[in-house]
């Protein structure tokens, strides 16, 4: 049985940084402790990720032909 693959409607890009707005702003409302610390550290993980991302698509990545 094979899994088909899962077209995504917007790309992983957008996808992580309106996923770290909604950590950052949701930990906004909170007071400080630990699920204030957790969001606001998936954050930091989905502009991480954003920026390796950016990085690996980038033109200078590009195998030799």
């Amino acid at each position: 049985m094979q899994r088909r693959p899962i077209e995504q409607s917007t790309p992983l890009i957008d996808r992580l940084a309106q996923t770290a707005n909604d950590a950052r702003e949701r930990a906004k409302t909170l007071r400080p402790g630990k699920e204030r610390e957790e969001l606001l550290r998936l954050a930091r993980q989905s502009e991480t990720a954003s920026h390796i991302e950016d990085w690996l698509n980038s033109p200078g990545l590009r195998p030799p032909k």
